[in-house]
């Protein structure tokens, strides 16, 4: 299962989301099932904050929600952001070069 979350901290908030997701981040590493949490900032707007999530399956993203630390988490963030709260995208994986290829082709 894969996702991104986007969200824009406050005027003057940047550096504190930076280090509650940096913190946040550690915590996810820790739980089953989580393969990837890639936290970045934009270059040209470094108030603007991507992450890349991966979980290795539904089971291990409803794990994630449901757990104590994504409560406190979002808890935390939701005054320091834009709108309260992170955009989520899901994301289908498309296969490699050699898989769309023949599917093309097809």
């Amino acid at each position: 299962m894969h996702l991104y979350a986007e969200f824009q901290a406050v005027p003057g908030a940047g550096d504190a989301v930076a280090s509650l997701v940096a913190g946040y981040r550690r915590s996810v590493a820790e739980q089953p099932g989580a393969v990837r949490f890639d936290a970045h900032r934009l270059r040209d707007d470094p108030d603007r904050f991507f992450v890349y999530e991966e979980y290795a399956d539904d089971a291990a993203f409803r794990a994630h929600v449901s757990a104590p630390a994504n409560a406190a988490f979002n808890a935390a963030l939701a005054p320091l952001v834009v709108g309260g709260a992170s955009r989520l995208t899901w994301l289908s994986e498309i296969g490699d070069a050699h898989d769309v290829a023949e599917a093309a082709v097809a």
